[in-house]
C-alpha cells in the first residue's frame, strides 16, 4: 500500500514545478557562497523536467539526494537551507510530500537571510503562485505530523521553523 504522502505520478508532476519555483527563489543564497557548485541548480532543473514529463520516476528516485549533499559545501544556515530546498524539490519525483519540504526550506532560507520577516513574505509568495492543480494535490497530503510514512511524519520537517512553515502553508490551503 502506498503512503498517503506519495501522491499519484500526475499529482507529483503538478507540484514539482511549484517546488522548483520555491527553491529557485532562494538559490542565490547558496550560489553566493558556492558559485561553482551546480548541484542545487541541476536539481531544480531536474524537478522542472520531471514536471514536464521529460524524466522518469526511477531515475529521479536514485538521484534525489545529490543536491542536498551540496549543503555540506557552504557554511551559512541560509545557504544550507537553500541547498536542502533544491534537494527536496528534486525528491518530489519520489514522494509528493517533498514539495512541502521544498517550500518549508525555502521559507527557512528566506527567514535566515532576512530575520525581521521570519519567512512570512516567502510563504505568501508560495501561496500566491500555486495553481489550482497544485493546491488540489497538496490538499491530498496528510497534515504535518499525522502520518509517519514519509517526510511529513514527526521528524525533521515537523520540527522548528520547518514545521511552522509547512503548517502555515497547509493551514492556508
Amino acid at each position: 500500500m502506498a503512503s498517503p504522502q506519495s501522491l499519484s505520478e500526475h499529482d507529483r508532476r503538478e507540484v514539482a514545478a511549484w517546488a522548483a519555483d520555491c527553491a529557485e527563489r532562494v538559490l542565490p543564497l547558496f550560489e553566493a557562497e558556492a558559485p561553482d557548485d551546480e548541484r542545487p541548480r541541476d536539481a531544480i532543473a531536474r524537478a522542472r523536467a520531471f514536471a514536464l514529463g521529460e524524466l522518469d520516476v526511477a531515475g529521479e528516485i536514485r538521484r534525489r539526494f545529490v543536491a542536498s549533499r551540496a549543503a555540506h559545501s557552504v557554511s551559512s544556515p541560509a545557504a544550507k537551507a537553500a541547498a536542502w530546498a533544491a534537494g527536496q524539490a528534486a525528491a518530489v519525483a519520489h514522494m509528493g510530500a517533498h514539495a512541502l519540504g521544498a517550500a518549508g526550506y525555502s521559507a527557512k532560507a528566506a527567514a535566515l537571510a532576512a530575520p525581521d520577516d521570519g519567512g512570512s513574505n516567502e510563504i505568501a509568495w508560495q501561496l500566491e503562485h500555486m495553481t489550482e492543480p497544485v493546491r488540489f494535490a497538496l490538499r491530498l497530503l496528510p497534515l504535518l505530523g499525522t502520518d509517519t510514512s514519509g517526510p511529513l511524519g514527526t521528524g525533521l520537517l515537523a520540527s522548528g521553523i520547518l514545521g511552522e512553515n509547512i503548517r502555515a502553508i497547509q493551514d492556508a490551503l
